[in-house]
């Protein structure tokens, strides 16, 4: 993907993420009520809210990835780190969000949340290992004598 496209995605996903979390905070308690699933209300609602935070937490951080990797040669770490953050946002919030509205045989999906985890644990290394890989900057003068 180019790094203005996933730009363009990570503040997509960062601007929903505060229309859900505002959505969390005022009314989907209501609509969980309306669901009949009033009696699950707390843990589906703190369900929606990790969703939420974590999708937040990872718009952010594609959209550091991607303005870092911007300005280096090599950017395969930084392009895994990218893949792996929006498959993780996709699997661990995703799920999470419809775990939170849909019937209790859904709950299955909840399968699937610990591999959104690995895929963000995933991305957080390859940022890492990139990170590693990067050049220092050599315009600064090493010997300095006044």
């Amino acid at each position: 993907m180019q790094g203005r496209l996933v730009l363009v995605v990570a503040a997509l996903l960062a601007a929903s993420g505060v229309a859900l979390g505002a959505f969390a905070a005022h009314g989907l308690a209501d609509r969980i009520e309306a669901l009949g699933y009033a009696e699950q209300a707390a843990k589906r609602i703190d369900w929606f809210e990790t969703g939420v935070r974590y999708q937040l937490y990872h718009a952010l951080g594609l959209m550091l990835v991607t303005l870092v990797a911007v300005n280096q040669s090599s950017r395969g770490g930084f392009r895994i780190a990218s893949i792996a953050f929006l498959l993780g946002i996709v699997l661990f919030s995703g799920s999470l969000y419809v775990m939170t509205l849909a019937p209790v045989e859904w709950r299955k999906l909840g399968a699937v949340v610990p591999l959104g985890g690995l895929s963000f644990i995933v991305g957080w290394v390859a940022v890492a290992y990139a990170a590693w890989g990067l050049k220092e900057r050599q315009d600064v003068a090493v010997n300095r004598t006044a």
